[in-house]
């Protein structure tokens, strides 16, 4: 019986990794799975797993350093706990400031090291990929062109597909768009939202006295959200007796097939809108030490993926101080009112999403990771393959 350790760190990190442990239990129903996830994770591989996403899925520089003692013990105990497991392969996805350390501190031949939801160092600093691979087996991309530039690293690297298209397929609906719906969407953590809904509101309450037939529809990731947003509708009292806007709870990917146009927070959802052909602009403020901070070590022309992947500005982007209602409200004007601006940024989404390939990705991700192990067992050695990374001492560990 083959063991897999996995760590995951965030709630989308929970979604893959379940997704993943299906298709592995699919091809081989012997495998056993250990590691630290979320609710979904836990669920596929039993009590042993820990369910430690709550405490660890953080957001900011601040927050971090708060819980800077708690991340130090974890780290100690996941290290402790692959030592004393020693599982067959480690798999890490995504949750780079930890995993990525995780990964360094984990320099031995036990076991194989394979990073899915490959993180995007190529944003932060390109001088970290030939790091990677002193420690990192394989890496399993979700966006085309990163497998090239691993692999010209020295890291082998297998491109499987964006996991995020199997999960928007099941959710498709055949619907008619609302030409007068706007929809919001302000992120999914507590943060995100106190920093970007009061923005979303002004720029609503603005839309609201060009075009008064307006409404508008906010995507809450939980009831919590949806409570703290209710306190920022103010912003629109004027237009109470009409109730122009409604918050609704885990409706994302419906809200983004009815609305004519949106306004979205730089994440995840800046790829389903895409995905879902809703025209958008894209949002984004934080702390302003944890911009600068993030100033400091990124290196990427844009911030949302549409951008980055298309490597030009299909959505206009509005981040930090740029981020005031009276300029985004006028670059929504085309979205709601030029039909050639809509298909124009309509058509670059098709593009877009055609390099993210046609989904399967979770089953890819499991082939390759059954068939590191495979070539690993017909070479008789233990762990796996022969890898170019340097072995460093069992337990030596990485700074946190």
């Amino acid at each position: 019986m083959k063991t897999i350790y996995f760590v995951a760190g965030e709630v989308s990190a929970d979604n893959h990794g379940a997704a993943l442990m299906h298709c592995l239990r699919e091809l081989d129903r012997e495998l056993k799975f250990i590691g630290r996830g979320g609710p979904q994770m836990q669920q596929r591989a039993g009590k042993q797993f820990k369910n430690w996403i709550g405490d660890a899925a953080v957001l900011g520089l601040w927050e971090v350093l708060r819980k800077y003692g708690y991340f130090r013990e974890q780290f100690r105990e996941t290290l402790k706990e692959i030592q004393e497991s020693k599982p067959d392969a480690v798999v890490l996805i995504d949750y780079p400031g930890f995993n990525l350390r995780l990964a360094r501190a984990l320099q031995s031949p036990q076991q194989k090291i394979i990073y899915y939801i490959s993180p995007q160092v190529w944003a932060w600093n390109p001088g970290r990929v030939k790091r990677m691979a002193r420690s990192v087996d394989l890496v399993l991309c979700i966006f085309p062109f990163e497998a090239d530039l691993y692999k010209k690293s020295g890291i082998r690297a297998v491109f499987v597909g964006h996991p995020m298209m199997e999960r928007l397929q099941a959710r498709k609906i055949n619907v008619e768009r609302d030409s007068n719906l706007i929809g919001l969407f302000p992120g999914s953590r507590s943060r995100e939202v106190r920093k970007i809904f009061p923005i979303m509101m002004e720029t609503a309450r603005q839309l609201l006295r060009r075009k008064p037939t307006l409404h508008f529809q906010v995507a809450a990731a939980s009831e919590e959200l949806a409570g703290e947003m209710n306190s920022a509708t103010a912003a629109l009292e004027e237009f109470h007796d009409r109730e122009p806007i409604q918050i609704k709870v885990g409706k994302t990917a419906e809200i983004m097939q009815w609305a004519w146009a949106g306004i979205v927070a730089s994440g995840s959802a800046t790829l389903e809108a895409a995905y879902f052909r809703m025209p958008f602009v894209l949002v984004y403020k934080v702390a302003w030490p944890t911009y600068l901070a993030a100033r400091a070590v990124v290196n990427v022309n844009y911030l949302g993926m549409p951008n980055l992947l298309a490597d030009k500005e299909v959505v206009p982007e509005f981040i930090q101080q740029q981020a005031r209602p009276g300029t985004i409200a006028k670059a929504m004007g085309p979205l709601v009112e030029d039909v050639h601006a809509r298909e124009e940024m309509i058509s670059a989404f098709d593009a877009i999403i055609s390099k993210l390939g046609g989904g399967g990705a979770s089953e890819h991700a499991a082939q390759a990771i059954l068939e590191e192990l495979k070539e690993g067992q017909s070479q008789g050695l233990p762990g796996g393959l022969p890898s170019s990374k340097d072995h460093g001492a069992p337990g030596e560990t990485a700074a946190l």
